[in-house]
């Protein structure tokens, strides 16, 4: 019984690294929400070269690549999609050891390419993780082809 607190002050500290869902995320008038000043952030229309990450690319119709987007972010682990619509995606990405979460948004406006946000909850940097996660996801996306073939 004296070791019931280990386990439940555990889960207590795995709860808190998730932190809480922003709500400040989405599309506002053509754009996905700036990064913050903080390293923890990477995003398609980002103006400083610190933050920025080249938008993804594609030929063929808006429908074709958002599925093979979907198609994509279904092949990573601890990835939780929670909002979709005909152009836009948002999910969250959970770390494995401390279960960290990361917002991950994309947005395709109607011009063959798809703007990309992806940006830490909690902390100020993030090792690289969100940079490598977006260039993870795009040599993924480029795999697939208009049909869905590799």
């Amino acid at each position: 019984m004296k070791y019931f607190g280990i386990p439940l002050i555990g889960c207590m500290i795995m709860m808190s690294c998730a932190g809480q869902r922003p709500v400040n995320l989405g599309v506002i008038n053509g754009r996905l929400t700036d990064c913050p000043s903080k390293p923890n952030c990477v995003g398609s229309q980002a103006t400083d070269e610190d933050h920025a990450v080249a938008p993804f690319l594609y030929e063929g119709s808006k429908q074709s690549a958002f599925q093979r987007l979907k198609k994509a972010i279904a092949s990573l682990e601890r990835t939780t999609v929670i909002q979709e619509n005909e152009d836009y995606l948002r999910m969250e990405c959970k770390s494995a050891i401390m279960g960290f979460v990361d917002d991950v948004e994309f947005y395709l406006p109607d011009e063959n390419v798809i703007h990309v946000r992806s940006a830490s909850r909690l902390g100020y940097s993030d090792l690289g993780v969100n940079r490598k996660r977006v260039e993870q996801l795009r040599k993924l996306f480029a795999a697939e082809s208009i049909d869905g073939r590799k």
